[in-house]
């Protein structure tokens, strides 16, 4: 990620010094660093629901097309960056009342759209006093302590999320993960909810970090109904099943000649010049629900003279009109159903159609 950061921050300092200053960028490049997956927060689900085959973000579940619509897709893209770089622990004053879903205001993106009071926000469906396995995102691995609570009985989805609502029944410091970061793998532990609750509630995790003043907040709503992780509210068919038990390394078979994948492409942001330069990325799946892959090439085909310049997340080489990108040392291997995304920066003149892609894995 700090190469990344590094990667744009010199491309954009060369873009401003050739054009004037003048930068057009719809979808800014991720920052960091994790959310709770299971019980989904409510980024993670949203993003779940409205992803497309295409790349795009529209919502199926209204509570998830109301917050885009207020804040656009790019907190989406973004699901799991809900943090304050400078947090230190701190949590009541520090982060308001009736703000604790979005972090506050002070994050890289704008998630206050995630506050909202509404009772249509996908659901995940638990029994009271069950062990479950908790799943965070390690998009960034960090040292930290994660800390959970939920919100008191009297708690209602009517009800803006305050400090006074919660009350803490768990935590876990630096727990084991599934695979490496840059991907939807996760931290993962037990822990037993809390005994006899009914109806609906919000569990509320923070990431404190070790080894800095990050920290991370996700906001996941669940009711207690006899469930055994099942969600409604994402998604076309509005339901998923509950998730697979996950074990220590990775969670799903060895990689399988027989997986394929498939890739998406889609422009980040792009401004003038002659030639013109460009930010895109790519989306590579997992097509395969039972088998892993253990390596993964794009080819991605231009139609209007485009060249990639640097990327990051892949190698490439580029040959006339034809870049063909590669799975970095440590993200080749994407689990049953899961995808990699890669980025890079380009130059474009005429016109900046999107390429022909193809995918192919081991």
């Amino acid at each position: 990620m700090k190469r990344r950061r590094q990667l744009l921050a010199a491309f954009a300092a060369t873009v401003v010094a050739a054009t004037g200053g003048f930068i057009v960028t719809n979808t800014p490049a991720a920052q960091a660093h994790g959310a709770t997956m299971f019980p989904g927060s409510r980024t993670w689900f949203c993003y779940q629901d409205g992803l497309r085959d295409n790349g795009q973000i529209i919502a199926y579940n209204p509570a998830c097309a109301q917050a885009i619509a207020q804040t656009g897709t790019t907190p989406l893209y973004n699901w799991f960056a809900v943090l304050r770089s400078d947090a230190g622990g701190r949590t009541v004053g520090f982060i308001p009342d009736g703000q604790l879903c979005s972090g506050g205001t002070g994050g890289p993106y704008d998630f206050t759209a995630y506050n909202a009071v509404r009772n249509d926000w996908p659901l995940t469906h638990l029994t009271s006093g069950a062990n479950i396995t908790f799943r965070h995102s390690n998009w960034a691995r960090h040292p930290g302590t994660f800390f959970l609570a939920i919100t008191r009985p009297s708690w209602t989805p009517s009800m803006p999320v305050t400090w006074a609502d919660l009350q803490e029944f768990a935590s876990v410091t630096n727990p084991p993960d599934n695979g490496g970061p840059g991907a939807l793998n996760y931290y993962f532990w037990n822990a037993q909810l809390p005994a006899g609750r009914t109806g609906r509630a919000i569990i509320y995790i923070r990431w404190v970090r070790s080894d800095s003043n990050e920290n991370f907040f996700s906001c996941s709503d669940v009711i207690f109904d006899g469930g055994s992780g099942e969600v409604t509210g994402v998604g076309p068919n509005q339901s998923l099943p509950p998730p697979s038990s996950p074990g220590p390394g990775p969670s799903s078979p060895g990689p399988n000649p027989g997986a394929s994948c498939t890739a998406t492409y889609s422009r980040v942001g792009e401004w003038p010049g002659s030639p013109g330069g460009f930010q895109g990325q790519i989306t590579v799946r997992n097509n395969s629900s039972t088998a892993s892959i253990g390596s993964w090439t794009v080819t991605a085909t231009w139609i209007n003279g485009q060249a990639v310049t640097q990327s990051w997340d892949s190698t490439f080489t580029q040959s006339g009109a034809v870049t063909t990108f590669r799975n970095a040392n440590y993200n080749g291997t994407i689990a049953p159903s899961g995808n990699r995304t890669l980025g890079f920066l380009g130059t474009w003149t005429g016109a900046n159609s999107g390429p022909n892609l193809t995918c192919t894995s081991t």
